[in-house]
């Protein structure tokens, strides 16, 4: 009896403990998807908090530049002068725009920085507050080559004894100019190239600036010819000081006869500009105010017009002629501009170059452009000399005859 008695005591224990199991999976099902909940809730919460501290760096470097701003606008204002001289303990400034003189002094950080005709700004207690830099014309700025031409002496057929003249009056004095002061004399500082047009002028000047280490400015002579009185001259003044600044450095002035012919007066204010412009050219060149480490190239295709005072030694020693090329010359102008080019066996380059005695360098390099357009013309991948002879046809001047010998070659 004791036995079949205790049978439902166990059964009660086990339901309780089912139950109380059961009891403890659900909450522990809740706390779980309790815990992720808070799980996810924080995930959002540490999202916000990063959106946030963006916000507040991009709000601190707004602040920062609103405080920067309502500085500057506080700031006084700052005004421009000149240095006229300078003493021991003074310096004589000149204001811009007024030009009332008055004395100040100079504060011990800016002492090396201030030479006479230096452009400084004042507050209104007229200190010298920062020393700026020399005004130069933008348009000065811009002729300065800031990458050279890829173009080597080795690229210029035909031209070594003028190559060789202009590397020992242009480079050789910014290379090595102790040579000079060894001998006692003053190297050259000025070259004129002149010839017909295609010779390889501006083809010199360019390997001049690929393969000197100065600084190269280059401009046109028609730059320097402005509407307004004292315009030109300026830019001349500009040109100069920046290669100056620079130096050594190289200025090359293609087409000066635009600027440097002979002067005239026909009573209008444009030639009168010209010869202002001319005459400023002249005494940058060779003037009172010494030039400085600065070598000048120039080239014309009519020497003949230019001014005599522009042509005398001081200002060009050296005038070197560019002639038409020779029949070695026009193979090896053919030489340099085809080697690349894939030929067939039939073309004899000193045949060509005899046949195009009247050509210049410029007109043998079209020869070899059009002989290979030629070849393209008819989907050919090697040159022939049909092509070349059609070329000089064509560029040469008897284009009737080139162009029914390319139609009975294409057809």
């Amino acid at each position: 009896m004791s036995e079949t008695s205790a049978i439902p005591g166990q059964d009660s224990i086990q339901e309780s403990y089912i139950k109380r199991i059961a009891a403890l999976q659900s909450d522990n099902k809740s706390l779980t998807d309790e815990l992720e909940t808070t799980r996810m809730e924080r995930e959002e919460v540490r999202a916000k908090l990063f959106e946030s501290l963006i916000a507040n760096k991009k709000y601190l470097r707004e602040l920062e530049r609103l405080r920067k701003e309502n500085l500057t606008l506080k700031r006084m204002p700052l005004f421009l002068a000149t240095v006229l001289e300078m003493g021991p303990d003074y310096v004589l400034l000149r204001q811009h725009g007024n030009n009332q003189e008055f004395i100040t002094t100079v504060p011990e950080e800016l002492q090396d920085d201030i030479q006479p005709n230096s452009r400084v700004a004042v507050n209104n207690s007229l200190t010298i507050v920062r020393v700026l830099d020399r005004s130069v014309d933008v348009r000065a700025k811009i002729m300065e080559l800031v990458e050279a031409p890829d173009l080597s002496y080795d690229q210029v057929g035909g031209l070594e004894s003028q190559i060789q003249e202009i590397r020992e009056t242009v480079e050789l004095p910014l290379t090595n100019p102790a040579i000079f002061q060894d001998i006692g004399i003053e190297p050259p500082r000025g070259v004129l190239l002149y010839g017909l047009p295609g010779t390889g002028k501006t083809m010199l000047a360019k390997a001049v600036a690929h393969e000197s280490k100065a600084t190269f400015i280059h401009m046109s002579g028609s730059e320097l010819v402005h509407k307004f009185i004292g315009e030109g001259a300026q830019l001349v003044r500009d040109i100069f000081q920046m290669a100056r600044e620079k130096a050594p450095s190289i200025i090359f002035i293609d087409e000066i006869d635009a600027v440097g012919s002979i002067r005239t007066h026909d009573g209008t204010t444009g030639s009168a500009e010209v010869n202002r412009t001319m005459m400023q050219l002249l005494a940058e060149m060779d003037g009172f105010r010494t030039r400085g480490d600065i070598k000048i190239i120039a080239a014309t295709n009519r020497i003949d017009i230019l001014d005599p005072a522009l042509l005398r030694p001081g200002r060009f020693d050296r005038i070197i002629e560019i002639p038409m090329p020779s029949a070695e010359a026009r193979q090896k102008i053919l030489e340099i501009h085809s080697r690349k080019m894939k030929k067939e066996e039939d073309v004899d380059l000193l045949e060509i170059a005899k046949e195009t005695e009247e050509a210049s360098g410029a007109d043998i390099k079209a020869i070899v452009v059009e002989a290979g357009m030629n070849a393209l013309r008819r989907g050919a991948s090697v040159v022939s000399r049909r092509d070349f002879d059609a070329a000089i046809r064509k560029v040469l001047g008897d284009e009737v005859q080139g162009s029914e010998e390319s139609l009975r070659m294409f057809s």
